[in-house]
């Protein structure tokens, strides 16, 4: 069985999340930042994903936020150019 979602976060990292938490313009920086708080904070990924958010998520999703700020940090969590939405191709 695996263990349970950790995510430790220096003071400084803790800071630059919760001022991206409550101050980034984009929606869904807030609510990625918002998540790893949550799990730094202890609960767990199912939970968080589940019920803490404004809207339910995969628990694989959060699992994946967590990865990708482990290794890329804040900018992990942002949407990667060329990803989402494609506009409609009429001949």
């Amino acid at each position: 069985m695996p263990g349970r979602l950790k995510l430790e976060l220096t003071r400084v990292q803790r800071t630059e999340l919760e001022l991206l938490r409550d101050r980034s313009p984009k929606p869904y920086l807030r609510e990625r930042a918002a998540a790893l708080l949550k799990i730094a904070d202890g609960l767990s990924g199912r939970e968080v994903a589940r019920y803490r958010l404004n809207q339910p998520h995969w628990q694989d999703t959060i699992y994946e936020w967590v990865k990708r700020y482990h290794t890329e940090g804040i900018a992990g969590l942002k949407i990667k150019k060329g990803r989402g939405r494609k506009p409609a191709f009429f001949p």
